[in-house]
């Protein structure tokens, strides 16, 4: 058994390799952490070890920019002999970053990691390098070749070139290198720590979605190929080819066999956001083939379009054009490739293994929804929302999850005090260490909200504790998707629906109440539904109780004008969160994301409506006043259309009460289609 060094341990492929080390590898990890850094180092020690593996990770102090990485000589006598593998990490992997930067990383840092590889006597040196270290070559560069005169067009390719020149050169251990593609988040959960490769491109597809209708077709360009790999991929396939017995001296490209088109990745994520995709007219068949073929490689389209982004006019253009929307003009130039990456020594190592590179249409989404909810800023560059929310106090109920949890993110991100509060104290803890980690502040008080005990002693806890009251945020709800006829044995489902949806959030409020004329004011943002609106069939219990927070809202909100204290309705549509996702027949209509549902609230909080309603919802209340026995019937249609939800179901069957309809799969699509942009629940 040997122990491990490791070095970007806490970068984010160090986060995960480091994972896969424990899983699969006996043995100490000895990581290397800057002093300044330890406490961070400690969180994620915390993190790595919950699973039984404590004491097995030790930081060691140390310094990328110091030579043998400024580690203590005294350790490194004690631990001589003892390190079989060396994992070298920490580099910047960012085409943005200057040329001092990228040299003090990345060729700086290799060489002092391997002095202290060689101190240590370690038994095999494992380098990341980068597929950049390829540059500009044309055609197929296999893992065997290094140094072929390939055009290097940027600090970031130069000095990725350079470190594996060193290591190959200058190794005082055996070795190997990895050269990953564009590494992208979790293929399981999505997650991710930067913003770098096709993650430039997220803001821009987000304006588009909320902008244009998603049918528009947009105008692109089909001119290379681009590469991407899941980060669960890379540490995996490392750990894997790194401890693979007779490899020391070799490269193995962690790339995808089966490349995706650049605007075939880009419209797997504008599908995913719902977002306007991209047509390209004059594809490879035209641009590539015929007599354009016939030219020279460096006279092609995409050479020369390649060409023109790396151009000062072209960059200076790009700069004040899609650089304002977070694009910088070196990424647009690298986000395909004029090389092909032939990965068959790492395939053929991974074989049998189970280790894949999943397709990225199969978790482009998790991909999306991620950023979306964790890494977009758009609430960050808010003037108006930090203007409104720095340092108040925003209690949000159903803060655990969906909704309520990105809210709590965004609303740090303007410099507001999230209040977290919802029955599952871990998942609320967690929220808050997130928040903590990304600068911010957060509370946490668990409740549960259908116990008006737990609720009494919560509103008087927050009104003793907190300084004052400025935002509560009625998101946590119950819904109940169940026809009148499946409910006559079952008047308790509106009860406890009534009783957490309406009963709950008014007895917060008023708990709340003299806090918030206390201290000046404050403002109720309820999370409501179109339901109310739009009366959809088999939801009475849910869109009754939200009808009367509702009118609560509006009678209490006259009462309470002179106190400083207002409310907003939020009327919301249909979102993608874990409680619709047993109901399959959503998956025929169009819904929202978490996200943007918690973009909804932030501007409630700032803007302070009456109420926020969406075009759809406003369609259906005009329908029902117009033309009532109309909308009843189109109602009707979708009532026999559609069944009850399983539970519903299987109790009726139990209790030989079902409900007997004659069901199509065509007068589904029917309806569907006849009530798209219907978005009527949470």
């Amino acid at each position: 058994m040997s122990d491990y060094f490791v070095t970007g341990a806490t970068g984010f492929i160090g986060r995960f390799l480091v994972r896969e080390l424990l899983a699969n590898r006996e043995g100490t990890l000895y990581v290397l952490c800057r002093a300044g850094s330890l406490k961070r180092l400690d969180g994620l020690i915390a993190e790595w070890t919950a699973g039984g593996n404590e004491g097995r990770v030790v930081p060691v102090v140390g310094d990328l920019s110091a030579p043998g990485l400024g580690v203590d000589s005294a350790w490194i006598a004690e631990h001589a002999g003892t390190i079989g593998h060396f994992f070298h990490l920490a580099a910047i992997y960012d085409m943005t970053a200057d040329d001092a930067t990228n040299d003090a990383m990345n060729i700086d840092g290799t060489r002092n990691a391997l002095v202290l590889a060689g101190a240590l006597g370690a038994g095999t040196f494992h380098q990341v390098s980068s597929v950049a270290a390829a540059g500009d070559y044309k055609g197929v560069f296999t893992e065997d070749m290094f140094d072929e005169g390939q055009p290097l067009p940027s600090p970031y390719h130069r000095t990725k070139f350079e470190s594996e020149r060193i290591v190959r050169e200058e190794s005082p251990v055996p070795w190997r290198v990895y050269r990953p593609a564009i590494v992208v988040g979790d293929s399981q959960t999505g997650q991710m720590d930067k913003i770098d490769g096709p993650y430039y491109f997220f803001p821009l597809i987000k304006r588009l979605r909320d902008t244009l209708p998603g049918w528009i077709p947009l105008l692109g360009l089909d001119l290379r190929d681009t590469n991407v790999v899941p980060v669960d991929y890379v540490a995996k396939a490392m750990d894997h080819i790194g401890h693979a017995p007779g490899q020391d001296g070799q490269a193995f490209f962690l790339t995808n066999p089966d490349p995706q088109g650049a605007i075939e990745m880009i419209n797997l994520f504008c599908r995913a956001a719902r977002a306007p995709k991209f047509a390209t007219p004059i594809d490879r068949r035209f641009s590539e083939a015929g007599p354009i073929k016939a030219l020279p490689a460096s006279l092609r389209p995409a050479s020369l379009f390649a060409a023109a982004v790396h151009s000062k006019p072209a960059t200076m253009v790009f700069d004040q054009t899609i650089g304002r929307l977070g694009i910088p003009s070196e990424v647009l130039g690298h986000v395909n490739f004029t090389a092909v990456f032939d990965s068959s020594k790492a395939q053929a190592l991974l074989e049998g293994s189970g280790i894949t590179v999943p397709p990225l249409e199969s978790y482009a989404e998790l991909l999306w929804n991620y950023w979306e909810e964790n890494l977009d800023q758009t609430t960050a560059h808010d003037k108006k929302a930090h203007k409104s929310l720095k340092g108040k106090y925003v209690v949000i109920t159903g803060a655990s999850s969906g909704i309520g949890e990105v809210t709590a993110k965004k609303v740090a991100q303007a410099g507001g005090i999230p209040v977290l509060v919802a029955r599952g104290v871990e998942k609320l803890e967690a929220l808050q260490r997130t928040i903590e980690m990304r600068g911010g502040t957060a509370y946490v008080y668990p409740c549960d909200l259908s116990d008006y005990e737990a609720i009494d002693a919560l509103t008087a806890k927050l009104s003793a504790e907190l300084p004052r009251i400025d935002f509560v945020v009625n998101n946590a709800g119950r819904s109940i998707r169940r026809s009148v006829k499946l409910s006559l044995e079952r008047f308790h489902d509106f009860e406890r629906t009534m009783q957490l949806n309406y009963f709950g959030a008014i007895r917060l409020v008023m708990g709340l109440i003299p806090k918030m004329a206390e201290t000046g004011g404050g403002h109720v943002v309820n999370l409501s539904s179109i339901a109310v609106l739009t009366k959809i069939p088999r939801f009475s219990a849910y869109a009754a109780s939200k009808a009367a927070l509702d009118s609560w809202s509006n009678v209490v909100g006259s009462e309470l004008h002179g106190d400083g204290i207002s409310f907003t309705t939020i009327r919301m549509p249909l979102v993608r969160t874990p409680m619709i996702a047993p109901t399959k027949m959503y998956e025929k209509f169009p819904t929202i994301s978490p996200a943007q549902a918690g973009d909804i609230v932030i501007k409630a909080l700032v803007e302070k409506p009456e109420a926020i309603n969406t075009l759809s919802g406003q369609m259906g209340a005009a329908m029902h006043l117009a033309a009532p026995k109309t909308a009843h019937k189109v109602l009707n249609l979708a009532y026999n259309a559609f069944p009850d939800s399983a539970a519903a179901r299987a109790h009726a069957e139990s209790s030989d009460t079902a409900h007997s309809g004659s069901e199509t799969s065509s007068q589904k699509e029917m309806v569907a289609r006849l009530l798209k942009g219907l978005r009527w629940g949470r």
